[in-house]
């Protein structure tokens, strides 16, 4: 079997792990999302069928005949049905604890898989395959009575079980007779009885889930979509710094990649500010404000650590590291074979100058808010302005735009639109703290930068803005200068702007991110986010059955969970791309929210 993704995300806020259709834990990393990938088998370039794969974790039952997959419904806790050909079936729940625990929240590094039979005696194999050194070697093994240390990599895991060790160690084919528990996590003893304590763990984890998705304002329609999206992208989260990472995986590339050919290959495993706006953003819209406030602390931490420089790069580590130097993973071939498998990102050395924008207005709701356990304050204002100072003396300076080009820079007119955010939204968290001579001075700030993007964005000949200051080209972000309130949709100059972005980049149902060649050559894949964006003009343009129908056939190409990654070929038929993309699971959510009926109607 070919690594594919449809894959299903279980997770905590500090452990994740993509589990494949057969149920194979095939992606998961320790300590940390960024970290060391124990179970590699997705980028192995192996077929995860051969008897001698490594990095995955697979309950194989002897004669397979069918399988089924599905959530527990509102959490991230996976059930798997198993039937073999003599119609004998078992039922596999995986899941991450996370519950409140000593005034706290429980949420280890810690994987459980509770396995029983439903209908007869099925023949069993179990096969725990670990790799380190981002699949160099497999980790080395020790064991006791009634568990195995994995052993060899930054982070060593135990497996305690109340069945044979045995089994597990020399992957014995045995009958299924009763319910067992496993459960992988820290190097420490498990003083409780197994069996009891994960179905105790189940039922907490099952209740804080719940508890969770009944705080969401989800809308009316299309409930079950926004609010798996939801939950996707909170496992997103590492809770313990409060940073959001882009994906939780690597180096899946944008498109097939042919022999020779190079690939667009990313790590996505660390907090792009970008990225994490949007989903801070999203989650707000449902009114999801403890993911708001932690985020809030990992960016407090972030301006500090800038200091009175406001220099501020695109992305940091999941600790606030700002170096994340990038490298190759010899010991993995890449997803289906199509490498290489990169480990940190170039991006931390850009200048990428809309992050300042997504500073400010990721901070600006904390000075209204009332719900916040702690309301922004004088002096996180005055932290937030040497950051506007940035977004000021960089508006119109060259940048490596949003999309991260490697070989060629120009003044993007979205990164100077983020600027002109920077300052608009601190002028309003100025006037809203009774600072006047402050609001007066970043607002005749945003002025100025408004005049400029006006003079030097707009393409007169043409009759729209253009990607670049001075250019003619496109871009999908221009759709975006009116969700930060740059510009009205009826604005004449936005409306042109808006059809000649769909009239350039749309292909087929979906939409491109540019056009324009970069440092790989043509785009081979549309961008999932920005057909949403597209979404979302249509529906701004009065075309609202058109964005509905755009809007199903995006819910129509989500994986078996639910779920989207970055890109999508153009006839829509297979997603590429990292995986979940938080991007496209807040387009999701953004668009529902837009289109839905309101609540109202089904009074």
């Amino acid at each position: 079997m070919r690594q594919s993704l449809e894959l299903f995300p279980i997770g905590n806020c500090a452990a994740s792990s993509l589990i494949d259709e057969e149920g194979r834990h095939v992606w998961a990393c320790a300590p940390r999302v960024d970290g060391d990938p124990f179970f590699s088998a997705l980028l192995s370039g192996r077929d995860i069928d051969q008897e001698d794969a490594s990095g995955l974790w697979a309950i194989d039952v002897i004669d397979r005949a069918k399988t089924s997959q599905a959530y527990v419904r509102n959490t991230p806790i996976l059930r798997t049905e198993i039937t073999d050909a003599a119609g004998a079936r078992l039922e596999i729940i995986d899941f991450c604890p996370r519950y409140r625990q000593f005034g706290r929240l429980y949420r280890p590094l810690a994987f459980v898989r509770l396995i029983q039979p439903i209908e007869g005696t099925p023949r069993i194999r179990i096969k725990l395959r670990p790799t380190v050194d981002y699949g160099a070697a497999p980790a080395q093994i020790t064991r006791g009575s009634n568990h195995i240390r994995y052993v060899g990599g930054k982070t060593t895991l135990r497996l305690t079980t109340d069945m044979a060790v045995s089994h597990v160690v020399e992957e014995r084919i045995f009958r299924l007779e009763e319910p067992i528990s496993l459960f992988l996590g820290p190097d420490e003893g498990f003083d409780a009885d197994i069996m009891s304590t994960t179905r105790r763990m189940l039922r907490e984890t099952t209740d804080y889930w719940r508890h969770w998705v009944r705080t969401l304002s989800t809308p009316l329609e299309w409930q079950a979509a926004v609010i798996r999206s939801a939950i996707t992208l909170k496992l997103c989260a590492h809770e313990e710094t409060g940073a959001i990472v882009a994906a939780l995986t690597t180096s899946i590339p944008e498109h097939a990649v042919e022999p020779g050919e190079p690939a667009r290959n990313w790590d996505y495993r660390y907090c792009w500010l970008r990225d994490a706006y949007y989903v801070v953003q999203a989650l707000n819209r449902l009114g999801a404000a403890d993911m708001l406030e932690n985020y809030l602390g990992y960016l407090r931490n972030l301006v500090d650590q800038v200091g009175a420089s406001g220099r501020v790069q695109p992305l940091y580590g999941v600790g606030l590291e700002p170096v994340l130097t990038e490298r190759i993973a010899p010991g993995l071939s890449g997803y289906r074979g199509m490498g290489p498998v990169r480990v940190g990102n170039q991006a931390h050395e850009h200048m990428q100058y809309d992050v300042f924008g997504q500073i400010v207005l990721s901070t600006v709701q904390a000075f209204f808010d009332e719900r916040l356990i702690r309301p922004a304050s004088i002096d996180d204002f005055r932290a937030l302005e040497p950051v506007g100072d940035r977004a000021f003396e960089l508006h119109d300076k060259p940048d490596a735009s949003l999309w991260e080009f490697r070989g060629r820079e120009a003044v993007h007119t979205y990164s100077s639109v983020m600027c002109w955010a920077a300052c608009d939204r601190l002028a309003n968290a100025a006037q809203k703290l009774g600072l006047g001579e402050r609001a007066r001075y970043w607002d005749t700030r945003a002025g100025k930068i408004r005049e400029t993007i006006e003079r030097e964005a707009w393409n007169e000949k043409l009759g729209r803005y253009a990607s670049t200051f001075g250019g003619d080209q496109l871009d999908a972000s221009l759709l975006q200068l009116v969700d930060v309130r740059f510009c009205s949709p009826d604005n004449p100059r936005m409306a042109a702007t808006m059809q000649a972005v769909e009239d350039g980049l749309r292909r087929g149902e979906f939409m491109l991110r540019y056009a324009l060649p970069d440092d790989f050559g043509e785009p081979k894949t549309a961008f999932n986010f920005c057909t949403f964006w597209l979404i979302e003009a249509l529906h701004l343009s009065g075309r609202g059955e058109e964005a509905r129908e755009l809007f199903e056939e995006m819910l129509n190409r989500r994986t078996r969970a639910g779920l989207l990654s970055e890109d999508i070929t153009f006839d829509g038929k297979e997603l590429w791309g990292n995986y979940p993309q938080t991007y496209s699971l807040v387009g999701l959510i953004n668009c529902a929210t837009l289109l839905s009926r309101p609540w109202s109607s089904v009074r």
